[in-house]
């Protein structure tokens, strides 16, 4: 169900594997049924998500505020943040899109860190200027690609890593043995959701350029969670497609090694840190 653009999955894979292991950058679903794979705690697929919540976090309050997250909301070792900048904003609506999704982001961070309390990992190092343009420039967006310069850039880099949160989400929920914590991740799928249908759509009124550089995005994406070819562009078939969807219009979901290879940025197993996390996350699912 997949936009053709320049960019084929083939090409996709030779272009990431040109940036060399020194640019391999950049849910929980029921991975105890893999073979090998072990089962995870409910606190660990929190932490694994509170991982994405700050880079989330990070992102958009630098774009609408020009600041990131306060040391109280970073956990008590953080790591330190590299990039950002306030978006040059033209369209005040669009602004206030972001500034709501930035505020539900930081809620997100703060519930997480209630429910775990002193589990709570913190914030990992993220190096959001040096990901984003590897992961563009993968994409085939060109060399120095800045997620801050410009509106539609702005919501580029939110569908990049939103798209991939939703369908974390949707394998978490089942992952997760206390109901009352699937019930937080259900939650959260719902407005992650609501997010990326907003962006998508965002992207997809501001037209060809932009509708282009989403499927890109998405082309990319699927090189790098395996063979199956999930993940959907915003435009198929000559049609927008806001939903990224099963055949039962139902959200498809990741696994965390799934995740994992999309945010550092490389098909491989066995990778424990790179681009936008150059570290790794904290906790224990840090390993593709």
């Amino acid at each position: 169900m997949k936009y053709q653009d320049p960019l084929t999955r083939r090409s996709a894979v030779k272009a990431l594997g040109a940036l060399g292991a020194a640019a391999m950058l950049p849910a929980c679903a029921g991975v105890a049924a893999q073979v090998g794979v072990p089962a995870f705690s409910d606190a660990d697929i929190f932490n694994f998500a509170l991982n994405l919540e700050s880079l989330e976090t990070e992102y958009y309050t630098w774009g609408t505020a020009g600041h990131g997250m306060s040391s109280a909301d970073a956990g008590p070792n953080p790591g330190p943040v590299n990039g950002g900048h306030m978006v040059p904003w033209q369209n005040n609506d669009l602004k206030q899109f972001m500034e709501e999704i930035a505020l539900n982001e930081l809620l997100h961070v703060r519930l997480y860190r209630r429910v775990l309390g002193s589990a709570a990992v913190s914030r990992p190092r993220i190096d959001i200027a040096g990901g984003f343009a590897a992961a563009a420039k993968a994409a085939g967006l060109g060399d120095n690609f800045d997620p801050f310069a410009s509106e539609m850039n702005f919501f580029l880099g939110g569908m990049l890593m939103e798209d991939v949160g939703v369908t974390a989400y949707h394998g978490a929920v089942a992952a997760l043995q206390s109901r009352t914590n699937q019930d937080v991740a259900a939650g959260i799928l719902g407005v992650e959701a609501y997010h990326m249908g907003m962006a998508r759509s965002t992207l997809y009124r501001m037209g060809a350029a932009a509708r282009n550089a989403a499927n890109a995005i998405s082309n990319a994406r699927d090189s790098l969670d395996g063979a199956a070819d999930l993940d959907q562009g915003i435009e198929v078939n000559g049609h927008s497609n806001f939903v990224p969807r099963d055949s039962d219009a139902k959200v498809f979901s990741r696994t965390p090694q799934q995740v994992l290879n999309i945010v550092y940025l490389t098909p491989q197993s066995g990778v424990s840190g790179g681009g936008i996390f150059p570290n790794g996350m904290n906790g224990a699912i840090r390993t593709t």
